[in-house]
């Protein structure tokens, strides 16, 4: 079993440019299911798999735990299948757990407006984080692909950047004007350093910025203005999406700009709390401007 979650982890990083959080991910849930099935992969069947979720069960995991670790065997199987190492792929007959349904948090509009005028100050550090706060949910960003910039993906005349996706796709996400004086106001401190690093965000000794100290940094900032809630970079990524769509903006253009590959991800985000749908309402309905 080993050699062949060796080729699907070698598959995953050098063809599907999955990224290295991702891959410790799936390597980590092939290492349980391989202590768990003491089988060559031709001879495992759904009900072997069924065993496996069944002892994630009693171990009391977190549904969604167990679901993630279902999608890495379907896709490991999925790349035996097509790979011609198996004549089936077993995990297919295995249903997934039923999931919550929860909805993505998400800042106020007043909650973000303060937490992206916390930094203060013209030196590296605050500026940085300005830069990046402002960045995050002004293109709606996940941490992954604001780590990975480099400052050549930053079109500053068009006010545009380049991301790296999930799966290596790329996409051009428009900069408002706000992160992008902000950006103006950081690439000066940056260059102070006189660090040679290609990389857009750096850190005080020069390195690429990494998902760990960004996240570090939300949470600092979070906690100055008293933010509740477990805050964190992809929460900036769900209130730039319901903000966008608060105001308007079409399912299809906020999947383009987040980079989903499907609709069905990005429609979680038409959730609208009860006061926004009554303004829509009294603003839109004939009867409703006609009582007033």
């Amino acid at each position: 079993m080993q050699k062949y979650t060796d080729k699907f982890i070698h598959f995953l990083r050098s063809e599907q440019g999955v990224s290295p959080h991702t891959l410790r991910a799936y390597s980590e849930d092939m290492r349980e299911f391989i202590l768990f099935i003491d089988k060559k992969p031709k001879d495992i069947d759904n009900l072997d798999i069924r065993g496996f979720l069944a002892s994630l069960h009693r171990r009391k995991l977190k549904k969604t735990s167990i679901s993630r670790k279902l999608a890495t065997i379907r896709s490991f199987f999925k790349y035996l299948h097509r790979e011609g190492y198996v004549k089936k792929n077993p995990a297919k007959l295995v249903s997934s757990p039923k999931l919550p349904k929860t909805l993505p948090n998400f800042l106020s509009v007043d909650d973000t407006f303060s937490l992206m005028d916390t930094p203060r100050g013209d030196t590296f550090i605050p500026t940085r984080d300005k830069a990046m706060l402002e960045l995050l949910y002004s293109s709606g960003l996940r941490v992954s692909e604001l780590t990975s910039l480099d400052v050549v993906d930053l079109d500053s005349k068009e006010s545009v950047i380049r991301v790296k996706g999930k799966g290596r796709k790329e996409r051009i996400v428009p900069i408002g004007s706000k992160a992008m004086e902000a950006l103006q106001n950081y690439l000066p401190e940056r260059i102070s350093l006189k660090k040679k690093s290609s990389a857009l965000f750096l850190n005080i000794r020069g390195g690429r910025l990494t998902q760990r100290s960004v996240r570090r940094i939300l949470v600092n900032y979070s906690r100055m203005i008293n933010l509740q809630g477990d805050l964190s970079p992809h929460t900036l990524r769900h209130t730039f999406a319901t903000h966008l769509l608060h105001e308007g903006a079409d399912l299809r253009s906020i999947q383009e700009l987040l980079g989903h590959s499907s609709l069905s991800t990005t429609q979680k985000y038409t959730h609208v709390d009860i006061r926004h749908l009554s303004d829509v309402y009294d603003k839109a309905h004939p009867m409703a401007k006609k009582n007033k």
